[in-house]
C-alpha cells in the first residue's frame, strides 16, 4: 500500500481543461496560462462561449452594430461562431482542441459542459473587459467558483499576464483553514508543485473570528493559537508524508495573505472549496476576497 503522498499523486490529474472566453484582454491573457497548464499536462481543451441574447439585449443594438429587422438570437450567434473558429487559432494549433458556442446563462452552461466532458480544471479570468461584462467576480465566476465539481482556476491581473515562455512554477502556496477540505487541497497543492519542481509552502491565517471576539484577539491570544496551528499543521504533513513550508500568519486573511504571497513571490495559490451543501466554511467564507486581492492566480480545489 502507497503512502499519502502517493494517493493524493494518484488523485491528482489535468486531463480535460475547460476554457470559457469572452474575447477580452484578460480572456487572452488567461489563455497563456491555459496553454501551459494543457502544454505541461497533456489535457484536452475545450474553449465554451456562451452567448446570453438577454445581455445583448441589454446593451442595445447599436452597441453591437446589428442590421435592423435582423432576428437578435440567430446574429449573435453567428457572431460568436465565426469569432470563436479563429480564436487563438495559431496559438493552440499543437493542441487538442474542442470550440464549442452555447446559449443560455453563461454560468449553468460553463458548469454543464464541464460536467458532461468530465473535465478536471475550468480555467477563466475573473474580469472581461469586452462587452461581455457580466464575467465579473460575484456574476458567473462567482457562480462557476460556487457549484462546479472540478477544480476552478482564475486571476484578476491577467491584462498583464506574462508571455508563454515567462510563465513558470517556482513556488506554489496552499493557504488551508484546517477544516474538512485540507487535506484534499494540500494533496492537490503538493501533486501540482511536485509536477514542475516548485517548493511548497502551507499558510494558515489567524483571524479574530477563528475563536473568539475581536476584542479578545490580542497578541497573546494570536501567539498561542499560531503556535498550536503550527503543530497541527507540520503533524497533518508528516502524516501525509509531504514537505512544504509553514507559514502562519494572523490577521484579516486576504489582506495577510496578500503579503505573504508578494514577499514569497508565489506563482500559483491553491486554495479549497467546500462541497455545495457544506458553503465555504471559514477559509472558504473569504474565498472572494481571496482571489480579488491574490497577486497570481488562484486554483480552488
Amino acid at each position: 500500500m502507497g503512502s499519502l503522498a502517493e494517493e493524493g499523486e494518484r488523485m491528482f490529474q489535468i486531463k480535460k481543461i475547460v476554457f470559457p472566453v469572452d474575447f477580452s484582454e484578460s480572456c487572452l491573457g488567461a489563455s497563456r496560462y491555459v496553454e501551459a497548464y494543457a502544454g505541461r499536462f497533456q489535457a484536452e481543451l475545450t474553449l465554451v462561449h456562451v452567448v446570453d441574447v438577454g445581455a445583448y439585449a441589454a446593451l442595445g443594438t447599436s452597441a453591437l452594430e446589428f442590421v435592423p429587422g435582423n432576428d437578435l438570437r440567430k446574429e449573435a450567434g453567428d457572431r460568436a461562431r465565426d469569432r470563436m473558429a479563429t480564436f487563438l487559432q495559431d496559438e493552440l494549433k499543437h493542441f487538442d482542441v474542442t470550440r464549442k458556442v452555447l446559449e443560455g446563462d453563461p454560468s449553468r452552461q460553463i458548469i454543464a459542459e464541464a460536467h458532461q466532458s468530465g473535465a478536471d480544471l475550468i480555467m477563466m479570468p475573473t474580469h472581461g473587459l469586452s462587452i461581455f461584462r457580466r464575467y465579473i467576480l460575484g456574476s458567473v465566476t462567482a457562480k462557476v467558483l460556487h457549484d462546479a465539481e472540478c477544480a476552478v482556476w482564475t486571476g484578476v491581473h491577467l491584462e498583464g499576464a506574462p508571455q508563454l515562455e515567462e510563465i513558470a512554477f517556482r513556488r506554489v502556496l496552499c493557504a488551508v483553514d484546517m477544516g474538512p477540505q485540507t487535506e484534499k487541497a494540500i494533496r492537490w497543492a503538493a501533486s501540482f508543485a511536485a509536477e514542475h519542481s516548485a517548493e511548497l509552502l502551507v499558510t494558515h491565517i489567524v483571524a479574530a473570528s477563528d475563536a473568539r471576539p475581536a476584542k479578545y484577539f490580542d497578541q497573546r491570544f494570536v501567539a498561542d493559537v499560531s503556535a498550536q496551528v503550527e503543530v497541527d499543521l507540520r503533524a497533518l504533513l508528516e502524516k501525509l508524508s509531504i514537505k512544504a513550508r509553514v507559514i502562519v500568519g494572523a490577521g484579516d486573511p486576504a489582506k495577510a495573505l496578500s503579503e505573504i504571497l508578494s514577499s514569497e513571490k508565489v506563482d500559483q495559490l491553491v486554495i479549497a472549496r467546500g462541497a455545495v451543501a457544506e458553503g465555504f466554511g471559514r477559509l472558504r467564507s473569504h474565498a472572494y476576497s481571496l482571489i480579488r486581492s491574490s497577486p497570481c492566480p488562484v486554483l480552488s480545489v
